[in-house]
């Protein structure tokens, strides 16, 4: 189970709301891949495209999620819902498809795919397809399948002369789910399929294909009646990014479904609606001495809060130069905040200051400095390639000590902030539910109590009232319940806490900064944690330590505790990469006392988006994991700006994990260091978006 503040309209609206795209783009198949009906075929989604497909029959009800990781690569996680036994089953799998070939002017483009890899293999298959247009409106497929596309009027496997043990697939149990069973690729029968695409028009697509899936345990149960090997139908681009699916398949089955796509790497058509930023204006020629700064202080606080900037300390001390913390409160990109703080502080320091030294802070923590020269904002202001410029000439590097600079005492953004609204918690691919929604009235409340110290916390009261979420099956084992008896939270209709803390933040050399939080931490644990991260501002690696001690709490989630207790800990390092990619590598001990490593890849994107993956292998015999196997899932996060273009740090995530197990669990807490501390650095978010420095 995963518990998300991304509701289901949320999600929705980002992606029927999303740029427009090219009316010849990539058309998906019933299974939310690029495709025919059933059949795969050979094409690709644009780099980064995002793909939410839902669709089905009588017999499986399958919603998917595809991202194009890199221009050749794709991956997806699907969640079906099977009807070929007595009970039905909810199943859960990974496919990775690869395009080894493009498209020439005579020959096709050609993809490799394993479909169901990761998963119980309910779908497994493997294949290699080539798919080739003919003119503006055709497009011909042709493939050979393995496993379930092996099934119908297969033939013995080629492959076979390369090794004879390919010619016979291994048996599958298919109750022991969630491992790579690499000695079942493109091994057994294979089969042969293909199909035709006829673009009718710009939006009406005809698709044809003979099936290479002779859907045998579907056909035993009785749930498919398998008449034909030819599947026909249509596919409806209704918006741009709004595919509709009808099909007529295996001579007796109606389908349908709907498939939206979104590409984070394309602008929204609603551009940034946030006010002007202050323009630069140029000094006199002939400057006097500067003045001291105190009686502009308040003008200056008050400029900055406009902007959405805390102003929280300052120095003058020389007459040419100025030194400058703040916190961004607004923006997303801490390079438009840096850009909008530049901009105030020309329009408001004394003539002859010249050098402008600033220093962006998050939770008490300075992160960076980046050195200015104001004659710069006043040349570059209207320059095409400004930004660049910009950056160019004005270095960043750690942050100095807070030594000199005066502190400000603000009543532009208060210490105490509360809010009190509606929420909805999205709870995804939970047992055998796929989507169940909680809905009601939060209370939030912080406090800032210095700037690097906050109490803070969270309380909800759920309009559902008690009530029982899906039941999800336990593995008998000697690992304690650290996770699987998580739906007995927070049910029983009165109000909860959702979280209730004291955090401090700082930081204890230029490069190191440190993290403690104590209270109840997350729905299910409260407790101690504490965090040591090394990260230069130009460093593309960075390495961090953490240890948690953690106490289950009482069901009610109010502010009793259980017996259990458990001592954490991991060391991770973490590397950015180029391409908006970054990973983290931990090891170290769970909750539940197994250890291991939990790897994480996720690509970020210069305008807030965030899709990424992770695995969890620990000394957690599989078997004892329970079904799944080991921990693994899929994130995305999303900016609010994105799709409503008004300035705002506020972004929304979703965890579409396969299952929620035991093995591999650690504490689901927010403001852990690296995200916070990367995103005024260099080798981070300022050096990933200074284009939006003259925003």
């Amino acid at each position: 189970m995963r518990r998300t503040s991304l509701t289901l309209t949320t999600c929705v609206a980002a992606l029927v709301a999303g740029p427009a795209i090219p009316q010849d783009s990539t058309s998906y198949s019933l299974y939310g891949t690029p495709g025919l009906l059933e059949m795969p075929n050979a094409r690709s989604g644009a780099d980064a495209e995002i793909g939410a497909s839902f669709n089905g029959f009588m017999a499986q009800q399958r919603v998917a999620f595809t991202f194009q990781v890199l221009p050749r690569l794709s991956g997806t996680f699907r969640y079906s819902g099977l009807d070929d036994r007595e009970d039905g089953i909810f199943d859960r799998s990974f496919d990775l498809r690869y395009r080894i070939l493009d498209e020439g002017d005579f020959t096709p483009a050609v993809a490799v795919g394993l479909q169901d890899f990761l998963g119980t293999g309910y779908l497994a298959s493997e294949y290699i397809v080539a798919s080739k247009r003919i003119g503006d409106r055709l497009d011909v497929t042709a493939g050979l399948g393995w496993g379930r596309l092996g099934t119908r009027n297969g033939v013995t496997n080629p492959l076979g002369v390369i090794d004879s043990s390919l010619e016979d697939r291994p048996d599958r149990d298919f109750d022991d789910g969630g491992k790579i069973e690499a000695n079942q690729f493109f091994k057994g029968d294979m089969g042969i399929f293909g199909g035709v695409a006829y673009r009718y028009s710009d939006r009406l697509t005809l698709k044809a294909e003979y099936s290479s899936d002779d859907y045998v345990r579907e056909t035993e149960f009785g749930s498919v009646g398998n008449n034909s090997p030819i599947n026909v139908g249509l596919s409806y681009r209704y918006y741009d990014n709004v595919e509709l699916n009808l099909a007529y398949l295996y001579g007796s089955e109606l389908a349908a479904g709907v498939t939206l796509t979104l590409n984070p790497r394309e602008r929204m058509e609603i551009g940034g609606i946030e006010t002007a930023p202050v323009p630069v204006p140029r000094r006199p020629a002939d400057t006097r001495a500067a003045a001291t700064w105190g009686t502009d202080e308040p003008t200056l606080v008050a400029a900055l809060a406009d902007e959405g900037i805390r102003l929280d300390s300052y120095d003058v001390s020389a007459d040419t130069m100025a030194r400058v913390r703040y916190t961004n409160l607004r923006y997303r990109s801490e390079a438009q905040a840096l850009g909008r703080t530049a901009r105030v502080l020309a329009a408001n320091l004394p003539a002859p200051v010249e050098t402008i030294v600033l220093e962006p802070m998050q939770n008490g923590m300075p992160l960076s400095a980046t050195t200015v020269r104001r004659s710069d904002l006043e040349n570059f202001e209207t320059a095409a390639d400004g930004a660049a410029l910009i950056q160019s000439r004005s270095p960043t590097t750690a942050a100095g000590t807070s030594d000199g600079l005066t502190p400000v005492s603000s009543t532009e953004d208060p210490a105490f902030q509360w809010s009190v609204g509606p929420y909805a918690a999205l709870i995804v691919f939970n047992g055998n539910a796929p989507v169940q929604l909680d809905v009601g009235l939060e209370a939030k409340a912080r406090y800032r109590i210095t700037p690097g110290l906050f109490a803070q916390g969270a309380v909800r009261q759920s309009a559902l009232g008690e009530r029982e979420l899906a039941e999800v099956t336990e593995t008998p084992n000697s690992y304690p319940n650290v996770r699987t008896d998580g739906d007995d939270f927070g049910t029983d209709g009165y109000p909860v806490i959702e979280n209730l803390t004291l955090a401090h933040y700082g930081r204890v050399a230029p490069d190191v900064y440190t993290r403690v939080t104590a209270g109840y931490l997350e729905r299910m644990y409260g407790g101690v944690s504490t965090e040591l991260l090394w990260k230069p501002v130009d460093s593309n690696l960075a390495i961090g330590a953490e240890v948690n001690y953690a106490r289950l709490r009482d069901t009610d989630m109010l502010l009793g505790f259980q017996d259990f207790e458990a001592v954490t800990g991991h060391i991770s390092a973490y590397y950015n990469f180029d391409n908006g990619f970054h990973t983290q590598v931990s090891v170290g001990q769970y909750l539940a006392g197994d250890a291991g490593v939990t790897f994480a890849l996720d690509r970020e994107f210069e305008n807030g988006w965030s899709v990424g993956g992770y695995f969890t292998l620990t000394d957690m015999p599989f078997e004892e994991f329970g079904e799944g196997s080991f921990d693994k899932g899929i994130r995305v996060t999303v900016p609010v700006d994105y799709f409503f273009g008004n300035a705002t740090r506020r972004e929304v995530s979703a965890d579409l994990a396969s299952l929620q197990r035991d093995g591999g669990a650690r504490l689901n807490m927010d403001g852990r260091l690296y995200d916070i501390v990367r995103d005024g650095h260099t080798a981070g978010g300022l050096g990933d978006t200074f284009g939006r420095f003259w925003r």
